[in-house]
């Protein structure tokens, strides 16, 4: 027997069509709005691709990107051979920015921002900041630390530059964007690629920054600086470039399967 609300998630999925709205888009609201109300309990184990997939008259890709989409939002925990569950319950409904939220948004305010912090360190820092930066950078290029480490070392260096400026607000800009890559569900999903494909803090970029404080040319730190966190963008390109080609790939099984639909074929 269809249950009503079977035919009500089918009623969602064809209102998509033709429209603006992606498929997987909807697909994903119908669902974290389940999870809401309590249709999938917390812990509980979501029904298979193949199900939902019946459950909303689409294909099996258009239900796996919506799932993506809910794994970014923390709602579902994917567990290897087991299927996907219900994360617990978080004390506050999570929240789920968006592109506006994005690693290339974030990077993108970063070299705005931090080009002009380290052109007024370089006129602003004292000799014993610009020690301390240069320290830093060793712990950075240390090969001998793990990547976590190094990463670490990484935020140190941009927020020095930043205190070497002695304006707290500066300082509190930088330490904001920096840990957005790890409260923006999708900037923590993008730069966790960046490392599976093994792209490391530069040492080289850091350099260069270093030489022009100590050179005291602020044209040369600004530059340095945004030259750097262009480096940045361009590895998030290379390491995401297989997403990309993954979104396109669904996007045409989703233009497939509906053309397949409108002919009465099977897939």
């Amino acid at each position: 027997m269809i249950r009503l609300d079977l035919l009500e998630n089918k009623q969602v999925a064809r209102n998509a069509e033709g429209t603006s709205a992606r498929l997987y888009e909807n697909i994903a609201r119908t669902l974290e709005q389940a999870i809401e109300v309590g249709r999938y309990q917390p812990r509980g184990r979501l029904p298979s691709e193949r199900e939902l997939a019946a459950e909303f008259g689409v294909s099996r890709p258009v239900v796996r990107e919506a799932i993506i989409v809910l794994e970014l939002r923390g709602l579902v925990q994917r567990r290897h051979g087991a299927g996907v569950y219900v994360a617990d319950k978080p004390a506050s409904p999570p929240v789920f920015t968006g592109e506006a939220d994005g690693p290339f948004e974030v990077t993108e305010a970063r070299r705005l921002l931090e080009g002009e912090i380290a052109a007024l360190a370089a006129v602003a820092a004292t000799d014993r900041q610009i020690e301390e930066i240069e320290a830093i950078i060793a712990r950075i290029g240390d090969m001998r630390s793990d990547q976590a480490t190094r990463e670490q070392a990484d935020r140190a260096f941009h927020v020095a530059l930043a205190r070497s400026t002695n304006n707290d607000v500066l300082v509190g800009l930088v330490e904001a964007l920096w840990d957005k890559r790890h409260q923006s569900p999708l900037c923590a999903y993008f730069f966790s690629r960046a490392r599976d494909a093994g792209i490391q803090p530069s040492v080289d970029d850091h350099q260069l920054v270093l030489d022009a404080l100590k050179a005291r040319d602020a044209d040369a730190a600004r530059q340095a600086m945004r030259d750097h966190l262009a480096r940045v963008t361009q590895s998030l390109l290379i390491a995401t470039e297989a997403d990309v080609l993954d979104r396109a790939r669904l996007r045409v099984e989703e233009r497939r399967y509906d053309f397949a639909r409108r002919a009465g074929v099977k897939l």
